[in-house]
């Protein structure tokens, strides 16, 4: 269970982050949240579709890294084995959190990557420290992604554009596998809108979002290539 603090440079001045990638710090995830603004890095590594909040039932757009719960394809040798870490997987352990309306900087005090070796979160007379400054960036860019989301993802409810689907996978050792829960974009309704509407994806920004998302599909052969070397090496 997390324990969130504010940061303080008085509490936390002696902190350190470990920011090599790896399952004991908490990396082996299947999929991570993203945004359109995020896309176009995203979509050159790992396949982007929409998951559904089972809280909720809000959908948003997430990277994916595996096939089963607590796995990441892209975690080898205790690196990330990807030209690009997703936003939501660098930040951590940190969040953002309201205090007087005003946004603040969370930590988990929790988090397998606190400890007494790392990056510096403070410089020696309080100030933030190159590695904090970095992270105060990606909470913020991460702020507008999150924000940016529920009008994209509602755009495409509006027209009709979010369809489920399921990939069937066939491992070269003969086994099958499922990848349910997770939805897409429609491409025949996609080609099938209205000229107004496509004035209204292209005036808010979408169009090119919604290509990146269908154009990273081609990355599920890299995640089957990825999951049949794991079996090859076991």
């Amino acid at each position: 269970m997390a324990t969130i603090e504010r940061l303080n440079n008085v509490s936390h001045k002696d902190l350190k982050v470990n920011t090599q990638r790896s399952a004991q710090l908490g990396d082996n995830v299947m999929f991570s949240l993203s945004f359109p603004s995020e896309f176009r890095s995203a979509q050159a590594y790992y396949p982007i579709v929409f998951h559904k909040d089972a809280d909720t039932g809000q959908l948003y757009p997430v990277v994916l890294f595996g096939f089963q719960q607590q796995e990441n394809l892209f975690l080898t040798d205790d690196k990330w084995d990807a030209g690009y870490i997703p936003l939501n997987v660098a930040r951590q352990p940190f969040s953002i959190g309201l205090q007087d309306q005003q946004r603040v900087v969370n930590i988990d005090m929790d988090s397998p990557r606190i400890g007494n070796e790392g990056e510096p979160l403070f410089l020696e007379f309080g100030g933030h420290a190159p590695y904090l400054e970095k992270v105060s960036g990606m909470l913020e860019t991460l702020h507008h992604g999150v924000e940016e989301n529920k009008g994209f993802v509602d755009c495409l409810l509006e027209f009709k554009l979010v369809e489920s689907f399921t990939l069937d996978v066939t491992l070269n050792d003969g086994s099958q596998h499922q990848l349910l829960g997770f939805y897409t974009i429609n491409e025949d309704t996609l080609n099938g809108l209205a000229d107004a509407q496509w004035a209204t994806l292209r005036t808010k920004g979408y169009v090119g979002p919604i290509y990146m998302m269908l154009a990273s599909q081609a990355k599920f052969a890299e995640l089957v290539s990825r999951k049949n070397k794991l079996l090859n090496l076991s």
